[in-house]
């Protein structure tokens, strides 16, 4: 027995005095129900009085509690640990682990170090601590160093420790290294696997991820949602969703992680329905809704273009984080809605809610997107004002983007001009774009080459500079600019357009035959451009003068066979009058195919709901709700 339990093993019972008094406690007990700092400090008196400053079991429950509480204090601890003679490898342990919660990665290192002077024997559980400590500080070295360690101390085969040097080295993007490990490892636990295949991911190696994957013994939610979330994060949402599907046949139920990640899937596909089956069984099966996965639901919804769900979902919220406010302002804003955006914002603000640097970059897309141009300078000046937040590139982007569109050049021009940091491409983008919209020839020529210079390998610069030579009639300096994106090797990127419809997804691209009903959607589109041709449609590049180039797909392309055009066609096949369907476009739509919708949704009695790079389009009754302002 301990000199510890010696000394207090007749009061470790529990005595009666009477029927009414109450059981009195050992410290040591006392020391299991601590619950602040003034409690331990009497605790640690009475232990004092016992004779015990210098026992580490005594002293050992007091630096837990100061260092791994969150009621505790750590330089308590170190005051106890400085008091100590002869601490032994537990007290180390706690006090590193109580370092790397507070994120002093280089300190657990120094700490350590101090533990080898003091000649006392680090164990199993000192080694994942410094592992951490390593990959948080991104101490590369030491990480190597600390590996050796576990080696030298005998812990080559705890698999804890191997897991750890695993998620260092996936950290430090050594996936050599961290194979390395794997292969060493003599048994291989679920951890191992799915740590390896986020390392992969991490770095963009799919494939590689998903042959790990496939080698695993047995999976768990967590390494299939690792799986999914790598093909999502990829943009490979077709991929993402077979998984998915597969995961199902394998009767394994969704948690709350991987609900989010094929959420996430369904908002870049724009699959709502399927969008809307995972949110029925995240009901009925009673998955937490924390605030992130409330946030990811309302972006679906969004990003599906149906906004009236989403804001339904906002609405049904218990709790609403800033996340999930700022997620509803983008809605609002994204559908060209910025009236209602900036309604939202004020009941955010009645409600307690502090904005912060996102909100207001929603809040004044949403004044872009609408044409707010006194509530956008008005808000530009409030975040400051009131909030005390300092505009960043992303809010100057939108207010160049803001009084550009507006017609409003000089303006956005000298706010350019007065921004405390360089502008990057984004925010001379917005510029470049609003010369061409309003014909301002010579500052669009000056910013277009600066943003070719920024982003030499975006085909959209090059385009947008040729059409503005076009519009000024100077064929020859378009047919250069053509040039120079063939000298350069600069590929447009191929348009597509993807229509869910009876719980299928359907991709098209332009000019695209490989759709098992290519023939009757061919069909369909010829007579649905004969109709529209009937009330006045006529396709750009038809009325006389040169055709501009188009920024969005190839120009082998005829306009009538635009991927969004073939969609809508898809679409009209399968619905009937007074349907709603929806397609989402990975680039923006052109004015061709933006005149057309418009005239589609009228003469055949459709809600058609384009969803682009940059907006919603919600296209009823011959109108759009941009009312033509994008």
């Amino acid at each position: 027995m301990s000199s510890l339990q010696t000394l207090l093993a007749p009061s470790l019972s529990i005595s009666f005095s009477s029927s009414n008094s109450k059981p009195r406690y050992s410290p040591l007990e006392s020391l299991e129900t601590c619950s602040s700092m003034a409690q331990l400090k009497q605790n640690h008196a009475h232990l004092t009085k016992l004779g015990l400053s210098s026992d580490n079991d005594a002293m050992g429950r007091l630096i837990k509690f100061c260092a791994l509480s969150n009621d505790g204090d750590l330089g308590y601890a170190l005051h106890l640990f400085d008091t100590l003679p002869h601490p032994d490898a537990f007290i180390y342990n706690t006090l590193i682990r109580g370092y790397l919660l507070r994120r002093q990665a280089a300190d657990c290192i120094v700490l350590y170090l101090r533990m080898l002077q003091d000649s006392v024997l680090p164990n199993k559980f000192t080694f994942p601590c410094l592992i951490r400590a390593c990959s948080v500080d991104g101490a590369v070295e030491k990480g190597a160093q600390i590996h050796a360690h576990v080696f030298k101390f005998g812990f080559a085969n705890d698999g804890f420790c191997l897991n750890n040097l695993i998620h260092m080295y996936v950290d430090f993007k050594a996936l050599e290294n961290a194979r390395k490990v794997f292969n060493k490892m003599p048994r291989r636990d679920v951890v191992s696997w799915t740590t390896l295949i986020s390392g992969y991911a991490q770095l963009g190696l799919v494939d590689a991820a998903f042959e790990v994957f496939e080698r695993m013994p047995e999976r768990n939610s967590v390494s299939w949602n690792a799986m999914i979330a790598a093909y999502v994060q990829s943009n490979r949402f077709h991929e993402a969703f077979a998984l998915f599907n597969r995961m199902r046949a394998e009767n394994l139920a969704l948690d709350k992680f991987v609900a989010a990640s094929m959420l996430s899937a369904c908002t870049g596909l724009g699959a709502l329905e399927q969008g809307e089956w995972i949110h029925k069984y995240i009901r009925n099966k009673g998955i937490e809704l924390d605030p992130k996965l409330a946030t990811t639901i309302i972006d679906m919804y969004c990003k599906c273009g149906c906004l009236e769900k989403a804001y339904e979902t906002f609405k049904g919220l218990t709790y609403k984080s800033i996340s999930s406010w700022n997620c509803m302002i983008g809605a609002f804003a994204m559908h060209g809605k910025g009236e209602a955006a900036i309604s939202i914002f004020k009941d955010m603000e009645k409600q307690g809610i502090v904005p912060d640097n996102i909100t207001f970059v929603n809040i004044l897309s949403a004044c872009s997107h609408s044409g707010l141009v006194e509530e956008g300078r008005y808000y530009f000046q409030y975040m400051t004002g009131v909030h005390g937040i300092e505009p960043m590139m992303e809010h100057y982007g939108c207010m160049v983007d803001l009084l550009g569109r507006a017609g409003l050049l000089d303006e956005a021009k000298k706010l350019i001009d007065q921004m405390p940091m360089t502008p990057d491409v984004g925010v001379l983008g917005a510029l470049f774009g609003a010369c061409r919209i309003h014909g301002n020839f010579e500052l669009g020529e000056q910013v277009g080459k600066r943003v070719i210079e920024l982003e030499p390998n975006n085909s959209g610069r090059y385009v947008l500079l040729a059409n503005l030579y076009v519009k000024a009639g100077r064929y020859e300096d378009m047919a250069n600019v053509r040039r120079m994106m063939n000298e350069r090797g600069v590929k447009k990127v191929p348009g597509f357009s993807v229509i869910e419809l009876e719980g299928e997804v359907n991709e098209f691209i332009a000019g695209g035959r490989d759709h098992p009903e290519s023939k009757e959607i061919y069909a369909k589109l010829d007579e649905m451009l004969d109709r529209i041709r009937a009330i006045g449609y006529v396709p750009c590049g038809a009325e006389g003068v040169v055709e501009e180039l188009d920024e969005e797909e190839e120009k082998e392309n005829p306009l009538n066979y635009h991927s969004e055009k073939l969609a809508i066609a898809f679409g009209l096949l399968k619905t009937k009058a007074g349907d709603t369907f929806r397609i989402t476009k990975n680039l923006r739509v052109c004015r061709d195919c933006h005149r057309a919708s418009k005239l589609i949704s009228k003469v055949f009695d459709r809600e058609i709901v384009v969803r682009d790079r940059n907006r919603f389009h919600h296209f009823k009754d011959g109108e759009c709700s941009c009312k033509d302002y994008w």
